[in-house]
């Protein structure tokens, strides 16, 4: 399962929970993508932090078959996939919601699955930091683990700063 999780939300939540439930799987690998950016307006949070929001939620639901990968950004889509795989270890398919993802992973010859959406409307990264910086409710949207690490590190300052910056 590939993400950059700028936070990592109850929508992705939810969907890890469905791919290990449904799923006959020894370990769901979760690449965290555009792992070496923070602190900017579309990718506020590092590696690690993005990294502890996961493990944190993800230990609070009994989730434990699962590791987790940095997958640094290349900006290069016909080498993306090979890239991937130089970082991950060896998997049999592919969940994401991503339609280029899908699209260069498929022509790769990998097995892809679609993940479902949960009312993207809310459970969008952009979505949640748009409702920080506008100071509407969003607390809600992310897992308890999510908002351990944001209040640990100043993430909501974080974000409106990062906002006003850009």
């Amino acid at each position: 399962m590939i993400g950059r999780f700028q936070p990592f939300h109850n929508g992705h939540l939810q969907v890890v929970k469905e791919i290990l439930e449904n799923v006959d799987i020894d370990e769901l690998i979760i690449g965290i993508g555009s792992s070496q950016y923070d602190h900017e307006k579309n990718n506020p949070f590092s590696y690690e932090e993005r990294k502890d929001m996961i493990s944190l939620s993800l230990d609070k639901e009994k989730v434990h078959n699962y590791s987790m990968v940095p997958i640094p950004d290349i900006h290069n889509y016909p080498i993306w996939v090979e890239h991937v795989r130089k970082h991950v270890p060896h998997y049999d398919v592919v969940y994401t919601r991503s339609q280029l993802t899908k699209r260069l992973f498929e022509e790769a010859g990998d097995k892809v699955i679609e993940t479902d959406l949960y009312d993207r409307k809310i459970y969008s990264g952009s979505e949640i930091r748009r409702r920080i910086v506008t100071k509407e409710k969003w607390q809600y949207l992310v897992p308890d683990g999510t908002l351990l690490v944001l209040d640990r590190i100043g993430g909501v300052s974080r974000i409106i700063e990062s906002q006003e910056d850009q």
